[in-house]
């Protein structure tokens, strides 16, 4: 029979440690954690607020196409019911004419101006926003590889790489020789000059 005290040792091997606990054990890598936790927090703030000022800014869009509308639907209306009131100063309405074409006419530049400018900070609030969206998949890969990697994870070799992808990063556009812009404003222009015929028809017809 064996003596026990003359078998071989056995040896216990230490079992290593998990990514996290590897982190929390390293101010470095913890630190970092914290902050890039923290950063992708704000990168989901400032998501949030792009996107709750684009729906602001079509919001606007939309209601200025309202106005567009109302205001040339009301003067029609009343011009209409003006010519039919009393025909005999159609003639002088004729001549007139050239003020309400003029009024609809500066309107109508007022609306396409606005249509047009808030159509540009719809374009610049997408491209932030797009930015934003790049800015917080990347943060969430660093992220990512640093719990699965732990100590294991190159501080300076990871840190470089983020930096390099943040300034090299090229935005790719798209060449387009028309936009939704300009097909709206080739719209609002034909129906503005439908309307100054719809006006010259009322008050000389």
């Amino acid at each position: 029979m064996a003596d026990p005290s003359t078998s071989p040792p056995i040896i216990m091997e230490a079992k290593p440690l998990h990514p996290l606990h590897q982190i929390a054990e390293t101010p470095t890598h913890k630190l970092l954690l914290k902050q890039w936790l923290k950063e992708e927090e704000l990168i989901l703030g400032r998501i949030a607020l792009k996107e709750t000022q684009i729906d602001s800014v079509r919001n606007e869009i939309t209601m200025l196409y309202i106005f567009f509308f109302v205001f040339h639907s009301i003067a029609l209306v009343l011009l209409f019911n003006a010519s039919s009131r009393d025909p005999v100063a159609n003639k002088l309405a004729c001549h007139r004419s050239w003020i309400p074409s003029l009024c609809s006419i500066l309107f109508s530049l007022g609306i396409i101006w606005a249509v047009r400018y808030k159509t540009d900070v719809e374009v610049h609030l997408e491209k932030l926003l797009e930015r934003e969206k790049e800015d917080g998949k990347l943060m969430a890969k660093c992220v990512e590889e640093l719990k699965k990697k732990g100590v294991e994870f190159d501080l300076l070799k990871e840190v470089d790489a983020l930096r390099r992808a943040k300034s090299l990063r090229v935005e790719t556009k798209a060449v387009r020789k028309w936009s939704a812009r300009d097909f709206v404003t080739l719209f609002f222009f034909a129906m503005s000059c439908l309307v100054l015929a719809i006006t010259r028809v009322i008050l000389c017809d």
